[in-house]
Formats: C-alpha cells, structure tokens, sequence
C-alpha cells in the first residue's frame, strides 16, 4: 500500500507559488519536491537535478515516446514533465511529494494518481498580478501580456483543484499551505497506511 501523500500545486506565472513552495519545503522536512524534465533554459540561480531535470527537446520528445511521463505539457513554449517511475518509488517507500504543475498536468496526474491532492495558488487581483510581474524586470511587454492571459485562462480551472489559498499576505498564505497539507495526511487512506497496527487493533472484534 502507498503510504506517500501526492500533492500538485498550480498557480499561474506571479501568483508566488515558487516562494510558497519553497518555503514550505524548508519547514517541513517530510515533503519532497519532485524534479520535473524541462526543456526550458535554466534561470539564474538553479542548478540541474534541484529544481528541474534540464533536457534538450529531442531528448523530451522521446522520454515522452517511450510513455516515461506521468504527464507532460508545453507551457509558454517549452515541455514540463514528470517522471512516472520516481513518482511510484518515493511513494511507495512513505515519501510525501509535492508537484508543481499547471491545471493540464494536474489533470493527467490525478486520472492515474485521484487521491493526489490538488492545491491552487490565486493572487489577489489581477492588477497585483501585473505589478509583481513587472517587478521582475526580466521580461518584455509582450511576454507581460502573454503571461497575463494564459493566467486568466489557467484561473478558469481553479473549481477543479481541492484547496485554494489567495497569496495576498505570503505568511497568511504560507499558514494555509501548511494547513492543507496537515489536513490531507490525516485524511483516511493516508493514516491506515502510515498506522497500519492501529487500524488492525481497531478491526479485531
């Protein structure tokens, strides 16, 4: 029995969900990040293998070929995608793992996976939406304006997710992360495979 809690965070480009991530990773030791493939070029500061898996795209057309992919997209003009074999090892081994993919991938993980727990990040409004992207500084008019409607259009989606948490104060938003993590291990399935000898003591007459 799978004792790892699966757990997909989406949010559209600005909405904090790195920040969010990754602050939740450094305070819960129990959560793993899962390394994703992509072919997009590494930003400043990362490293390949920590947070994603760096490939060419001839190399990501044929892992994705040989059905590797749990699920795989194409976002803003580059692949994601993760690794179904990792994915089944950490879980079986008790790992919880967390995800980071748009609502497509949440929906092709959760066919094959539907106890993963899916977790949407808003941002307040979409005017500070915009401010925290041209706070970046990195990046052109014309891609502003891309990354604007692609997050209207990934917004659409958030009914579908378990969880939604607005990211307008980041420790507010950071305490409600927390939460539904806590809130989904102690839901059923979870705790009898992690407790295996309570529920067996329970199910004795």
């Amino acid at each position: 029995m799978t004792t790892g809690t699966l757990f997909i965070v989406a949010a559209p480009s600005g909405a904090g969900k790195t920040t969010l991530v990754g602050r939740l990773l450094a305070e819960d030791p129990q959560v793993q990040h899962s390394v994703s493939c992509t072919t997009r070029a590494p930003r400043p500061g990362e490293q390949d293998g920590r947070e994603y898996r760096f490939v060419d795209v001839q190399h990501f057309l044929a892992m994705r070929e040989r059905g590797e992919f749990v699920e795989w997209a194409e976002v803003h003009g580059n692949f994601y995608g993760t690794s179904r074999l990792w994915l089944d090892e950490r879980m079986q081994q008790g790992h919880d793992l967390l995800l980071e993919i748009d609502w497509q991938g949440a929906q092709q993980v959760r066919r094959q996976f539907p106890e993963a727990v899916c977790i949407f990040i808003l941002p307040p409004s979409i005017a500070e939406l915009e401010r925290r992207l041209r706070g970046r500084g990195s990046d052109s008019e014309d891609v502003i304006a891309r990354r604007i409607a692609g997050a209207l259009n990934e917004m659409r989606h958030v009914g579908e997710f378990d969880f939604v948490i607005i990211n307008k104060d980041l420790d507010v938003a950071l305490a409600d992360l927390q939460a539904a993590v806590r809130a989904s291990r102690l839901r059923f399935a979870p705790q009898r495979a992690r407790h295996p000898a309570v529920f067996h003591f329970l199910s004795q007459d």
